[in-house]
């Protein structure tokens, strides 16, 4: 996920949209396998809830980057110009 994040922000707007989408991705995987490791008892809720407050904001950031670049770079953007 870091290493997504990482590259989008060195790229122009136009190629950064599949990276901040792969760390979406990557962010809900990590998501899954927070749940697996609370369901399972190898993870207190006093840590699942740290963790998934922190991975919610993420998500959240990485969800208003997507949106900002769709808009970017849709269609009738492109036009405009």
């Amino acid at each position: 996920m870091i290493e997504a994040i990482s590259a989008a922000s060195f790229l122009s707007p136009t190629e950064k949209h599949p990276y901040v989408r792969l760390a979406i991705k990557k962010a809900d995987t990590l998501r899954v396998f927070l749940l697996i490791l609370w369901e399972t008892k190898s993870l207190d809720n006093k840590k699942y809830i740290a963790l998934s407050v922190k991975l919610d904001e993420a998500g959240k950031m990485l969800g208003g980057w997507n949106g900002q670049l769709a808009k970017q770079n849709s269609p009738a953007k492109a036009g405009e110009k």
